[in-house]
């Protein structure tokens, strides 16, 4: 077993009950714990007597420990813990909030290396919060160092985590197999994995660490870049797709349809079109903000796939949302003689069983549904064509299960959520990629404005307004109820309100996470027929809902949404032939956080918009790597790494212009890791 694959019990001091600990929050081997890379490293070169102490800012001091500490209670849940401490040039206090227990440990009269933020009130002298290390230990000391900062994980604090990343950085010592060959490394400017393991956690210098950061950067980018294109290679490589033929019934949907298709869309009809026609499978993302027509084109593939004698299956993450894609395509496809049904969860027992029963025997020829698709019973007969809408709702097993009911379908995954190329590089790198850039002519513009909380009620009076002339609204909040944790409108305290202060003249409507499926369900059909005048909701309704009718959006507390969360959102509104609002309600005074709200008051265009909000808050977790089954990004950051990314997709192609490279003796350890780095059900299997 590598070493890195060790167990951290090998560890001393890691006994039953820390490994417990460590478990709970996913870390199970030397290699998780010594992946649990810094927040952040502080900079303590720099060390200071107590005289020359700078005030605030955050630096380290050498002291004697010259009182017992003195705890006192400001208020309620507050308390204050002072220690005397001196150098011979001044006196001080080390202070602590709420902590009075890193006091105790320190002796008097014994001397300790102290790190915490300066405060000069009063002529006291503070530190604040101070990191503390007995000037004994040496190197291990906060004065003259670069220092590790570690989140809290679960019950394991910073410094159990510094305490046993230092004894697995001992216990790996000298025992690592790079992934990277010697040649490789130096042609990419690459240090060793050992150097880079210890220069990331404790580095020597704030050149070590640049080092070691970029090292372990650009591996994260190649093995998530390599496994993606494997996958990607071996999608073609696997056997022959179908080779759909062309049909008469492509061009005469486009010229029976009351509307011309942009630009855009021909060009990604076109794309389409000629992968359905060609040998292999296609493996196609489709991108397209909402209202840029990605429907239509999904119906010009399943009225291919269904001319040619295949099954199309379509599935989507809501019921609703099934209903509208079946009312939708049944509307469009009238036309032609096909058998198109809808299956989801609210169908009887019966009517299921009639269903899966017309499936497979090859009568249906386009079905939608939800997550029902992938039930065992649905069999079909000759599966072509599967499409996947909103498909960050499903996990990547979820559309494998689906996929695998057919025999080498080929696969459409449609987005309405505009990601940035560069964070799509890294999301789909095994799909090609089509984009509707353009929207259709005459789409009437969401006007969208930003607004503090002193003008609420004139936001309200304007919603009110537009509720007399029979349109509906929707509120959104960042929370369901209230918390002391959180300062921010929720949806149960803004129904209320909302409740009274319209009370007998609209009706409204509560919608949130932990309303059941059901009643999520109904909510949403009275929204959708009219019966509903105004929904209070949280983001549950930022996919899935068509109600034309509904022209005006506000949202609450509008800084604590990302950009492109806020445009999808606003995406519900603007479907019907009336002028649409969106009202960004800004519970923060923050000139930053009015700022970023204006980028969606000045612009309608979603991937501008996911640029920009990339750009000010990093992917994060952009809809969540982990719905995607993909490896979430540990230590690269975008698009601050941009450039590492591209010079990794430089050498990952390079390296694939000898398909037989992995498999070279030299880049075994390689083979051994990218295995475990992604789930390994989804890797070919000759990698690993």
């Amino acid at each position: 077993m590598e070493i890195l694959e060790q167990p951290v019990s090998v560890l001393k001091g890691v006994g039953p009950k820390k490994q417990e600990y460590l478990r709970a929050v996913g870390i199970g081997t030397l290699r998780d714990l010594l992946h649990c890379f810094p927040r952040e490293h502080e900079d303590r070169t720099y060390s200071f007597t107590l005289a020359q102490l700078p005030h605030g800012r955050r630096a380290g001091t050498r002291a004697v420990v010259t009182g017992s500490p003195r705890t006192k209670r400001v208020r309620k849940g507050f308390t204050l813990t002072r220690v005397p401490i001196a150098d011979g040039t001044a006196r001080g206090f080390a202070l602590w909030f709420n902590n009075p227990y890193t006091p105790k440990k320190l002796r008097v009269n014994a001397e300790y290396d102290f790190f915490g933020r300066i405060e000069r009130r009063m002529g006291d002298l503070q530190i604040q919060n101070p990191q503390v290390v007995k000037a004994t230990d040496g190197d291990k000391g906060y004065s003259g160092s670069i220092a590790p900062i570690y989140s809290r994980r679960g019950r394991l604090g910073p410094g159990d985590f510094e305490r046993m990343i230092s004894k697995a950085l001992s216990t790996v010592a000298g025992r690592l197999e790079d992934i990277f060959p010697r040649g490789f490394r130096e042609e990419y400017g690459l240090e060793d994995i050992e150097f880079c393991l210890k220069n990331i956690h404790f580095p020597s210098s704030l050149k070590s660490l640049e080092k070691a950061r970029y090292r372990l950067v650009f591996e994260e980018f190649f093995l998530l870049q390599l496994g993606l294109l494997l996958m990607k290679k071996e999608l073609k490589d696997k056997g022959e797709g179908i080779a759909f033929e062309k049909t008469p019934g492509e061009g005469r949907l486009i010229d029976g349809l009351p509307f011309k298709l942009t630009g855009a869309q021909n060009r990604v009809w076109a794309e389409i079109k000629r992968d359905m026609e060609g040998p292999r499978i296609m493996n196609r993302l489709l991108q397209g903000d909402v209202g840029s027509g990605k429907t239509v084109i999904a119906a010009l593939a399943l009225l291919k796939a269904a001319q040619n004698g295949y099954q199309g299956a379509l599935m989507v993450p809501t019921e609703i949302l099934a209903e509208q894609h079946f009312q939708t395509l049944s509307d469009v496809l009238s036309g032609f003689d096909l058998n198109i049904e809808l299956l989801s969860g609210s169908c009887t027992a019966g009517q299921r069983r009639e269903i899966h029963s017309r499936i497979s025997s090859g009568e249906i020829d386009i079905i939608i549904g939800t997550h029902s698709l992938i039930q065992e019973g649905v069999e079909f007969k000759r599966l072509g064509l599967v499409i996947t809408d909103e498909q960050h709702r499903f996990g990547v097993r979820q559309r494998s299960a689906l996929v695998a009911k057919g025999t080498n379908p080929d696969i459409l995954v449609m987005t309405a959520t505009p990601i940035p190329r560069s964070l799509a590089l890294i999301l789909y790198g095994d799909m090609d990629l089509s984009i509707i850039d353009e929207m259709p002519p005459g789409r009437k513009r969401v006007e969208t404005y930003v607004i503090g909380e002193k003008v609420r009620d004139r936001a309200y009076g304007f919603v009110e307004k537009q509720l007399k002339e029979g349109r509906q609204a929707y509120v959104v909040c960042p929370l369901i109820e209230d918390t002391e944790l959180v300062d921010a409108r929720s949806a149960v305290c803004v129904y209320r309100e909302l409740a009274e202060k319209y009370s007998g003249k609209y009706n409204l409507e509560l919608l949130h996470g932990k309303v059941d499926g059901q009643t999520k369900e109904e909510i949403m059909r009275n929204f959708r027929d009219g019966s509903t005048h105004l929904l209070v909701s949280t983001t549950v309704i930022e996919v899935g809902v068509n109600v034309p009718n509904a022209n005006i959006m506000v949202i609450e507390n509008a800084e604590r949404f990302g950009l492109a969360q806020l445009h999808q959102l606003r995406g519900r509104v603007g479907r019907g032939e009336s002028q649409s609002y969106c009202i960004l309600i800004c519970g923060s005074g923050s000139r930053t956080a009015h700022s970023r709200m204006k980028v969606l008051a000045e612009s309608n265009d979603g991937f501008l918009i996911s640029e920009k909000d990339l750009q000010l808050r990093g992917p994060g977790d952009f809809f969540g790597t982990r719905q995607h089954g993909l490896p979430e990004l540990n230590i690269a950051r975008l698009p601050q790494d941009i450039d590492v990314l591209k010079h990794v997709q430089s050498a990952v192609m390079e390296l694939l212009e000898d398909p037989g490279f992995i498999s070279n003796s030299e880049w075994r350890a390689l083979n051994l890791r990218i295995g475990d780095f992604f789930d390994e059900t989804r890797l070919p299997t000759g990698v690993i």
